[in-house]
């Protein structure tokens, strides 16, 4: 096969150069086209000022017919083409109303000319020409997995076929300064490769960029210039409306306690499933069709969602999530697959799982994809599906102990109790619910979003826990890692008992190595970024400074430049008064022995942040007129 990849676009001037790599040879060649012109699109009939404006970017005009999405009507506009890249960028400033001023030249004439960066191509009469090989097997297989989408959603079908059948083509093997690089890591080439496909971004720019908002925003410009809809300007995607704060996902208040065989069940994909399932699409939510407006749940008003069309932006989305779901991801599951296979498709599932999930977030901030009314719906489905699912759950005589976002924790359900659930939310709300994980034991504190859990292995898994936060000192992420060490085996209530003993006196011996100073400095210190610019506190002659600012207060005192997002090492010792205000830190290493720290502070926050997770199983944390060590009753 002679096949030629699609590896990068560039312009000079207006000329278009297309660099193909040949893979049989590991020659370049390079194809240009003179005739391309920038465009963009002007209402119909063009009003006396717009002529004048064309004019003087000495545009030529013509009527041509495009796609309005919201109305999914054929509209007339004005197509208006320039000869200088730089006009292009003028209409930008000069019209108030313009479409698809701000699609890239270079990019434009890749999403007219249907080309597919990453894929691979032949060349007839000088024209490159799209050559996908697929196997009879494969192409069957694909048939049969996706045989009910092909049925029920044809437009997704279509998508995830054409996705599909891209990501299947081989990865050349490519030398590293053809990208411009001086070493090629294999595995992340053909990640760009794929990247490239479905985002339709040069393999150059797939192979180091982060920018996921762009990856989408390619992925919709290729999807609408295909089908002839004029891209609306980012004020029409935001209907009018600023970018705002969105409520966001639902967190149940925990039930706190203790509980044995926790169950925790997640929703697949949640936020990408909710806009398949639901139809969430920039056109979609708040159309014109009166008979629609009755379509929306509380959590979403006052929006609603057309029941007349099907959204691109469902079908886009929904197609990313179908191909992991059901392809790449029990690829990468499989024992039996291949182990480089199955490496592949591990890569590949990370790749879709960043593409479908960042599929809300850029409608809440990215600019050219915000659209407030459509984040709000698909974080209001997300709060309705959480909380329904707790409510049939209870209504089926299960006992859910927490929520959050897409987590239900159900306490010491029968399989057969789960399995309905799984069943029962697949066929009421059309999502996927399944089993995450599976705790011999979990504490649950009053607080949302944190919590523990013992997996049947032993493993501790540990979520939003103060003792564990990376600014906590070492000794106390230590004591807190040994009292869980201690619930490691704990199946039943009576070795729960006992546990708690154990936990007591780890505690216990922390204290009195605390009270004996038999801590090393290094294991007291906390690291604490600063969220303000510390010179304008001290400058603000604030009263009371917080012990990280007393910290940054003292460096800058001794010359170093600390600055706003600086970490800062501190130790908490002995009360001192500096500049005439009391300090109750030093710089980490400023302080040179450990009678100089405030025991009783480190007490005082260990057992603060051990609390957090005792007062669930039933240790109280007392403050006794005495010894430090009776603080611990069970």
């Amino acid at each position: 096969m002679d096949d030629y990849y699609l590896i990068d676009a560039k312009s000079k001037g207006r000329i278009i150069y297309l660099k193909f790599f040949h893979a049989q040879t590991g020659a370049i060649r390079e194809f240009s086209d003179t005739d391309y012109k920038p465009y963009f699109f002007l209402a119909s009939p063009l009003s006396g000022e717009d002529e004048e404006n064309v004019r003087g970017l000495y545009g030529e005009t013509r009527t041509v017919q495009k796609q309005n999405l919201f109305t999914d009507m054929p509209i007339d506009c004005t197509k208006v083409t320039v000869y200088t890249t730089d006009a292009l960028k003028k209409a930008s400033k000069i019209f108030p109303t313009a479409w698809e001023t701000e699609i890239d030249y270079v990019e434009g004439y890749v999403y007219d000319h249907g080309l597919v960066f990453g894929a691979p191509y032949t060349f007839e009469n000088n024209q490159p020409t799209l050559a996908i090989h697929i196997t009879p097997e494969l192409e069957d297989r694909f048939e049969q997995i996706f045989a009910q989408v092909k049925t029920a959603d044809p437009q997704k079908y279509q998508q995830i076929k054409h996705w599909f059948y891209l990501i299947q083509q081989p990865t050349p093997q490519i030398m590293p300064e053809l990208l411009g690089l001086k070493e090629i890591d294999p595995e992340k080439l053909t990640y760009a490769f794929i990247l490239a496909r479905i985002a339709n971004i040069p393999v150059t720019e797939a192979y180091g960029s982060h920018r996921v908002s762009d990856w989408l925003k390619s992925v919709i410009y290729t999807h609408l210039r295909k089908n002839n809809v004029l891209i609306p300007t980012s004020t029409e995607l935001r209907r009018g409306m600023e970018p705002h704060r969105v409520t966001g996902a639902l967190t149940v208040q925990p039930k706190e306690g203790a509980y044995f065989n926790t169950v925790v069940c997640d929703f697949e994909s949640l936020y990408p499933s909710l806009i398949d399932s639901y139809n969430l699409s920039y056109e979609t939510v708040n159309c014109s069709h009166p008979e629609c407006m009755t379509n929306h749940i509380k959590e979403c008003e006052p929006n609603w969602i057309c029941t007349k069309r099907r959204g691109f932006y469902s079908v886009l989305v929904g197609a990313l999530k179908d191909l992991r779901i059901h392809w790449f991801k029990p690829q990468a599951k499989n024992p039996k697959t291949p182990e480089q296979e199955r490496k592949t498709a591990q890569a590949f599932v990370k790749l879709l799982k960043l593409l479908s999930v960042s599929s809300y977030g850029v409608t809440v901030r990215i600019h050219g994809l915000a659209c407030p009314p459509l984040a709000e719906c698909i974080t209001g489905y997300g709060r309705w599906a959480l909380r329904t699912t707790w409510d049939i759950a209870e209504a089926h005589g299960m006992h859910p102990i927490y929520g959050d976002t897409d987590s239900i924790f159900l306490d010491n359900p029968t399989p057969a109790q789960v399995e309905w659930l799984i069943k029962t939310a697949k066929n009421q709300l059309k999502l996927d619910l399944a089993i995450d994980k599976k705790y011999s034991l979990c504490v649950l504190p009053a607080a949302k979003k944190a919590y523990f859990g013992i997996l049947p292995n032993g493993t501790a898994d540990l979520k939003g826990l103060t003792a564990i936060k990376s600014n906590s000192p070492k000794f106390i992420q230590k004591v807190f890692q040994n009292c869980i060490q201690q619930l490691a085996t704990v199946k039943t209530l009576e070795e729960y008992e006992n546990a708690k003993k154990r936990i007591i006196a780890v505690v216990q011996q922390a204290v009195d190595d605390l009270r004996n100073r038999r801590v090393a400095l290094e294991e007291l210190v906390y690291s604490v970024q600063l969220y303000f610019d510390p010179k304008e506190r001290q400058a603000a002659n604030i009263k009371v400074n917080p012990q990280p600012y007393q910290c940054a207060v003292q460096l800058m005192d001794e010359g170093h430049q600390v600055d706003r997002g600086d970490v800062v090492r501190f130790i908490k010792v002995k009360p001192f008064i500096y500049q005439g205000k009391t300090f109750t830190v030093k710089p980490a290493d400023r302080v040179k022995s450990v009678m100089e720290i405030n025991v009783d502070d480190y007490i005082r926050n260990m057992t603060t942040a051990l609390a957090q997770t005792f007062a669930p199983m039933g240790i109280e944390l007392e403050k006794p007129a005495a010894r430090i060590s009776d603080f611990f009753k069970a």
